[in-house]
């Protein structure tokens, strides 16, 4: 698999939040497939990046295929992709992750024992704070080009996914965009999980 270039990043914020559906995220020493995402865009007020330049959002201006790595609520780390040509505040986050490699590691960094409830890996990164948890991503992140790494994001290997559209969640504003996509077929996507009646085609 090949690390994502700048080039796929460098476009509408809501294709890139489709098409990382499947692609896999890497970071010391564990991975997961990419299975549910989030779009945020400047013209949105849901977006940091909606009242514009400050030292919190410079990196969501900056050139595509960085990390921007924030805290929520003081407490977990979120990752997101910076997205659409460098000016343009924009970005992808990555709620939920299916584990490829390292799944003791994960259960380590995520304070879970193979015995206890929430260690199965259906649970393990289905959630953004849980995901960075489990790949150790933080604050020092942020800024990171996610092809050259530490943290990196690979194209996908397997078969495509079926996605669906939903909208956004944990947000109180613009909550009627469905810009938040996930793979049909996974469990390890976080709630509400989708209906298989709804396609994003």
């Amino acid at each position: 698999m090949g690390a994502l270039q700048a080039d796929f990043y460098a476009r509408p914020v809501v294709e890139v939040a489709r098409e990382l559906i499947g692609c896999v995220v890497e970071h010391a020493g564990v991975a997961g497939t990419i299975v549910e995402t989030e779009a945020y865009h400047e013209s949105e007020p849901a977006c940091h990046a909606f009242v514009g330049v400050t030292p919190r959002t410079k990196t969501l201006f900056g050139p595509p295929g960085l990390a921007y790595v924030y805290r929520s609520y003081g407490i977990h780390a979120m990752l997101n992709a910076v997205c659409e040509p460098e000016g343009v505040g924009a970005a992808v986050l990555i709620r939920a992750l299916e584990p490829l490699e390292g799944l003791g590691e994960m259960r380590l960094r995520r304070g879970v024992v193979a015995s206890r409830e929430g260690s199965s890996p259906a649970e393990l990164c289905s959630g953004p704070g849980k995901l960075a948890q489990a790949l150790a991503v933080e604050l020092a992140h942020n800024g990171c080009d996610l092809a050259r790494g530490p943290v990196r994001i690979y194209e996908g290997s397997g078969s495509p996914r079926t996605v669906v559209a939903l909208p956004r969640v944990g947000i109180s504003q613009a909550q009627d965009l469905p810009w938040r996509f996930c793979a049909l077929d996974s469990a390890h996507v976080s709630r509400p999980r989708p209906q298989p009646a709804l396609r994003a085609g």
